[in-house]
């Protein structure tokens, strides 16, 4: 009867233990999912022809490209009589003002500032003007940029006509 009961002893023990370990253990968090917005290829497209044309209207042949939020290019365009760096330089320019939430010319005046800053270095980096972040309110989901024109201020500003002619699309 003694061993009996000191197997019931330790049944309830063990039972116990096991039922106070899995209250014990934290419930399974409930999965958060990223909310954000991205722009569609069309919208892309509608920027790069646009600051290609602005251009164009004011005598400069350029390449334009758009990259997404993680830098990756959405649409890439090389221009008519433009010379072949512009097409690469179109896109480093985009994906540092990717990269650092801000225009590309920011980067010039870092630079100047600080010519041993180490994030020049970076892949697909770029210390000219010529692009510009797109957001949605203080959100950057991409960037556009632009090569070919004489100085990057004249790339900026086919740019900013071709994410401003979108602007009402990026609510």
């Amino acid at each position: 009867m003694q061993s009996s009961r000191l197997r019931l002893s330790a049944t309830a023990v063990t039972s116990t233990c096991a039922l106070i370990c899995t209250l014990a253990l934290p419930a399974p968090a409930a999965a958060q999912l990223l909310d954000h917005k991205d722009f569609t290829a069309s919208i892309a497209m509608t920027i790069v022809q646009t600051a290609i044309e602005t251009c164009k209207a004011n005598g400069y042949a350029v390449s334009a490209t758009v990259v997404g939020r993680n830098g990756e290019i959405i649409v890439q365009v090389r221009g008519g009589n433009t010379a072949p760096h512009t097409i690469e330089n179109s896109f480093r320019k985009a994906s540092t003002a990717r990269t650092f939430r801000s225009p590309s010319g920011a980067l010039v005046e870092r630079v100047k500032a600080d010519p041993t800053l180490g994030v020049i270095h970076l892949t697909n980096v770029i210390a000219n003007q010529g692009a510009l972040p797109i957001k949605v309110g203080d959100e950057v989901i991409g960037a556009a940029g632009a090569s070919g024109a004489p100085g990057g201020e004249k790339d900026e500003a086919c740019v900013k006509a071709g994410i401003d002619k979108i602007a009402d699309q990026l609510k």
